[in-house]
This record gives C-alpha cells, structure tokens and sequence, in this order.
C-alpha cells in the first residue's frame, strides 16, 4: 500500500512523498494552467519562513530546503533534497509508539513500510512539498490581486492583535499582517511576540511544549466561489489546512462562539459603502452557504495547533513486540512549538484551496 498522499481537487491534482528522513521529499503537481510556471525566488522566501534550524523556538535540525523543478508532461514535480537526517535518533523508540503521535496508526495501516523514523510521511517535516505547492499558489493568486496573510494569533495563552480587534475592513491591519509575515517571529504585536517566545522558551526548558492558533485573512477574493453543501468553500478549505500535522481544530469567522450568540446578535448587516456593498461586521468570516463575500469582507479563519507531542519527559507507552507497558524517552531534535513555523504553511494551504476553486470556476465557465 502507498503511502503517498494525493489531494484530487476541482482542477488540481497534488500527490506528496517521500518521509522525513528520505533522501528526498517532494510534491507531483498537475492541472495547473499553461504558461504557470515556478517563480524560484517566491518560492525561496516562503520556504526560509517554514525552515527549521533558524532560531531557539525550532528545531536544531538545519535544512537548506533548497527546491529542484523538473517538468514531466503535464505534471510539475518540485522536490528538496533532505541533507541532514539523523535515523538512529529514533532506533530506540521503534517499537514504542510515541504519545501523541501517528506511529500506532500509521503501523496499524502500513505494517512495516510506516517508518517511525523523524514520523515518517505524518512528520512535521512533510509540510516544506505543501509549501512548494503553495508557493505556485500563493505567487498566482498574488497576480490576481489576492493576498494570503496569517499571524500567530494565541500561543502559549498568550494573546496577539487579531483582525476581530479592529474595523470589519480596516486597512492598517492589513499592512500589520504583512509586516508580521516579514518577521521573524511572525506576530503582529512585537511586545506579545516576546511573551509569547519566553512561554516557549520556558516549555522547552521543562523539556515541555505548548499549542497555538494561526489566525488567516484573505484580501481580495471574489464573490461566488465555492457552493452549497458538499461544494462549500469552508469544507475545502479546511481539508488542505488538516493536511498540516498537528492541526487540530479550524473555525471561520467568530467560529464556535456562534454558539453562545442570539440571532440578532449573530448576523452580519449588509451597508452601502458608495457604490459598494459591504458587511458591517464579519462574524460569518467572509463566507455564506458555502460561497464567498468577495469584497464585502475578507475571508477570515483560525486553526488550532496542538503541542509538539515529542518532548523530553518520559512518557507512558507499550512496547509492541513484547505486548506490556513501558516508558520513553524521546531524544531527536524537535520544535518547542511548531507553530510559528506552520504560519507559511497556513498560508500555503489556503491558496491552494482558492487557487483550485478559482481554476475550477473557470472551467465550468467556459465549459
């Protein structure tokens, strides 16, 4: 059985492979239109934003992610060559599956080929193929006016500014999301930035870690994409954002807090801005029955990351060759948080989700 990973939207069609320490990891494209090629350099400093290696809040595990294009019919296959794989890292732990991680099931499904090495194709690590899809994306959408910003939003039960503190259409928050995109530390508050870097730090140093939220607004889209029930917008964008491990919750607009409102209090008035129609307020994200605002309001969701379950404490478990308890020590080099590294990944997964609803509504256009 493959463990290769494919994603059959309206148009595109992306299969990811490879495992976190493989000689190499990579992402077949196709569906793509003609003349839409790789902007290396675009694709460059996404893939510096998700590197590991660079700083005290990631993983000391240090990849160039530098990315090779090869162009093969139809089908665009962008892939990095892994040159710092430590396998024997994780020898010890081969047959004690890690807390919280994929190694049961992935065994349970795969048998032996599920390499419990670095988490094999469930790691982290297999974000940097959905980046260079993205990167297609993002640099596409861009030319169309559409921009893709997220922010660390809560990290650590540390809060950022978020769009939901401002104006429904307020500009300067805008430019604040693409500053913090510019940072190194991607948050749009410098001062909840630093807090949020001493939880982190402090997790690390009880060999801990701690959760977030992204928070991501999309300027610029069109009205009318997607559709009602199966064809809606939120469901297709969600399943690119679970395609990113440790991804455990999503919520567009005011998300589960709808729960707590009346009607009347949920339920965003629509005002004439000149000629314009906007929403007086967002809490719907941006999204109606499935289908897009456009420029009434920005499409607006969060998505909830859990802790990096590989930490240094020693943990309970089984040992299934031997079937009884035990426990483990998990050694290796992992992310405190991954959370400021996944904000690019973010990103990249819904412009691939728009970008295939826009090529997609073309085609059933012109069809």
């Amino acid at each position: 059985m493959s463990m290769d990973s494919t994603l059959r939207g309206g148009t595109l069609e992306l299969t990811i492979y490879g495992q976190s320490h493989s000689p190499t990891i990579g992402v077949y494209i196709k569906g793509l239109p003609e003349g839409v090629a790789p902007d290396p350099e675009f694709t460059a400093k996404l893939m510096a934003r998700r590197a590991p290696g660079n700083n005290a809040w990631s993983t000391p595990r240090r990849e160039k992610d530098a990315v090779l294009w090869e162009k093969e019919g139809d089908t665009l296959h962008g892939y990095i060559v892994n040159t710092n794989t430590k396998p024997k890292d994780y020898a010890s732990i081969m047959n004690k599956p890690r807390p919280g991680h994929a190694d049961y099931t992935g065994k349970i499904k795969y048998k032996d080929e599920a390499a419990q090495s670095g988490g094999g194709i469930f790691s982290g690590r297999m974000t940097a193929p959905l980046c260079i899809a993205g990167s297609i994306a993002l640099n596409e959408l861009k030319k169309m006016g559409i921009e893709v910003h997220a922010h660390l939003k809560k990290c650590g039960g540390v809060k950022d500014d978020s769009y939901y503190d401002h104006d429904v259409n307020d500009v300067s928050f805008k430019e604040a999301l693409v500053r913090a995109g510019q940072k190194e530390f991607p948050s749009v508050s410098d001062e909840a930035g630093e807090l949020m870097k001493e939880r982190i730090e402090q997790a690390r140093m009880d060999c801990d870690s701690v959760g977030a939220v992204v928070e991501c607004v999309i300027y610029g889209l069109q009205a009318g994409l997607g559709g009602p029930l199966f064809d809606g917008l939120e469901g297709n964008i969600a399943k690119l954002v679970y395609s990113i491990p440790a991804v455990k919750g999503v919520e567009f607009g005011a998300g589960f807090d709808v729960a707590d409102l009346r009607g009347s209090e949920n339920n965003d008035p629509f005002v004439m801005d000149g000629d314009k129609i906007k929403l007086a307020s967002n809490r719907c994200g941006g999204i109606l029955g499935g289908i897009s605002v456009g420029e009434a309001a920005p499409l607006v969701f969060d998505c909830a990351f859990k802790p990096t379950p590989s930490i240094g404490k020693t943990q309970k478990t089984v040992d299934l060759e031997n079937k009884k308890d035990t426990t483990i020590n998990i050694e290796g080099r992992h992310d405190p948080c991954v959370a400021p590294r996944a904000v690019p990944v973010v990103e990249a997964a819904a412009a691939l989700a728009i970008y295939d609803e826009i090529l997609t509504e073309r085609a059933d256009e012109d069809a």
